[in-house]
């Protein structure tokens, strides 16, 4: 099982950990950790890196 991180870019700061599943809705970005958890983020991917499993976003803020 690949679970991610996933990084703010501008500043790099962690937005999300374990997360399983990315779900994208137009800007909005929907993740999900591996306990169900959800965390909806405006914004898109700029970099997946899944054999160190990273997932850099450029957020709207």
């Amino acid at each position: 099982m690949c679970l991610a991180t996933v990084y703010k870019e501008n500043d790099n700061s962690v937005i999300f950990k374990n997360v399983s599943r990315i779900d994208v809705d137009g800007n909005k970005l929907v993740l999900r950790d591996i306990m169900g958890d959800e965390r909806v983020v405006e914004g898109h991917i700029l970099m997946v890196d899944l054999a160190n499993s990273i997932v850099k976003l450029c957020c709207d803020d």
